[in-house]
């Protein structure tokens, strides 16, 4: 994915200003940034949750910038949102199988706990194993860019180390692009092949994952 100098505004707020960034395949791409400097907003614009005022999202020499959320999701891009957003009523089954035909064998290769619940109703499972489902449910659809907002919120330890794994083995496959926007900075740091930093819904900071150490940015997060 390639992102042109987009501007979002709310009201008379200016929340993302000229931000432009490359999303490259086979690799993890990790925004990092305090709260409320516009990353969830720019992963909605990216989705078509909210309309770009100006600037482009290209994806796979398409032009998205207008696109509908489902015409994004056809394009090959998957979202797993804050806050997780499955279905608590269906069964993790009918999450999985929402907009899908069948559920690849490789979801439950990474998340064995959902092959042993997919009767059980997504909401009587536990905010990891939510987590997960949530996850499964994006792969599903076999997107070629995968969109992560803050997949370890609220997640105990045991669970953050399955979702760090499938990450990696994702990325390690070489042909899903992953943008993984994270509070969390020792785990931002251990998937990153490149980091991009916001504030005030600007880029500050940008550069190799295996350089955030030396170029400070666990600073430019600090409150």
């Amino acid at each position: 994915m390639v992102v042109k100098e987009l501007n979002q505004y709310y009201g008379g707020s200016h929340i993302l200003r000229n931000v432009s960034f490359e999303v490259p395949a086979g690799k993890v791409t990790a925004l990092l940034g305090r709260n409320g400097v516009g990353k969830t907003t720019l992963l909605k614009t990216l989705m078509g949750l909210v309309p770009a005022r100006t600037g482009e999202i290209l994806f796979e020499n398409k032009n998205l910038t207008r696109a509908k959320p489902y015409e994004r999701a056809r394009a090959g891009l998957g979202y797993v949102p804050q806050g997780r957003e499955i279905f608590p009523r269906l069964s993790v089954e009918e999450n999985l199988l929402m907009g899908a035909k069948r559920i690849p064998a490789a979801i439950f290769d990474m998340f064995p706990v959902l092959r042993t619940m997919l009767g059980r109703r997504g909401g009587d499972l536990s905010g990891g194993q939510q987590q997960q489902l949530a996850i499964g449910r994006a792969l599903a659809l076999a997107p070629r860019l995968l969109i992560l907002d803050e997949p370890t919120e609220g997640i105990q330890p045991s669970i953050i180390k399955d979702i760090e794994r499938a990450i990696r083995t994702l990325a390690a496959a070489g042909d899903m692009a992953i943008l993984l926007v994270e509070q969390y900075y020792d785990f931002a740091r251990s998937l990153a092949d490149q980091y991009l930093v916001m504030e005030r819904g600007e880029i500050v900071a940008r550069g190799r994952g295996a350089d955030m150490e030396r170029d400070g940015v666990k600073r430019l997060l600090a409150v």
